[in-house]
């Protein structure tokens, strides 16, 4: 296997420069406001890492008041600092009001950096939804019962009622035979008459001819009188 490459990021370089520069200017700007030693250097730490805090911050959880408020108060930080240091100010005699930012800003800084650490998700997450069961295996899912339907009943035959003559001891004398009149047509509901209309065309689609009352009455179940009637109103 050959040797990995060295790839050189011109970002990267551009970034490692411009960190040392603003590193440098801190550093320079708390020397002269009366940070000697290892505070100096403390200085331009605390500036940088209070900047990359706000920036991961608005990276994860997103857009916030709180990490933009400290991103712009540390990136204030650091662009005033390299502004102080290129002649703005006389660093041999710095102003009062600078001084006093310089001292200020380790109670600021850790400030800063504790709301940052610890204000974020403090909402409780959303119980989770239950999920519906899984049916059983094999079981098959359940059908809406069909709804039953109501079979029409048909009209009961109308039986003709015979009249009954009396018995008496005294025989009646014997009348001169005349002809029955004929009987009045038994009322038919109008159910069964298109009823009776669909039997009759579908026998004679059957056999080419019309039904007969016979056979209209035997289709039907009702007494011959009734089917005499019935066949009346076909005819």
């Amino acid at each position: 296997m050959g040797r990995p490459v060295l790839r050189v990021d011109a970002v990267l370089v551009q970034a490692v420069i411009a960190g040392a520069l603003s590193f440098a200017h801190l550093h320079d700007l708390a020397a002269a406001a009366g940070q000697d030693g290892w505070k100096a250097w403390a200085y331009p730490v605390s500036v940088d890492l209070l900047l990359v805090a706000a920036w991961r911050r608005l990276r994860s959880d997103g857009p916030s008041r709180l990490a933009w408020c400290w991103f712009v108060v540390a990136l204030f930080a650091s662009l005033g600092a390299n502004v102080a240091t290129a002649g703005f100010l006389d660093l041999a005699d710095p102003p009062a009001l600078l001084r006093l930012g310089i001292a200020g800003w380790p109670a600021l800084a850790f400030l800063g950096g504790t709301l940052l650490a610890h204000s974020a998700g403090d909402r409780s997450p959303a119980p989770p939804t239950p999920a519906a069961p899984d049916p059983a295996p094999g079981a098959e899912p359940e059908s809406e019962p069909e709804p039953a339907t109501v079979a029409e009943p048909e009209p009961a035959p109308v039986t003709p009622v015979t009249p009954v003559t009396p018995v008496t001891d005294d025989p009646a004398p014997a009348l001169p035979a005349v002809d029955p009149a004929p009987r009045p047509a038994l009322p038919v509901p109008a159910a069964l008459v298109d009823h009776a209309r669909k039997v009759a065309a579908d026998h004679q689609a059957r056999t080419g001819a019309q039904i007969d009352t016979d056979t209209l009455r035997a289709r039907l179940g009702v007494p011959a009188q009734l089917a005499d009637t019935i066949a009346a109103h076909l005819a």
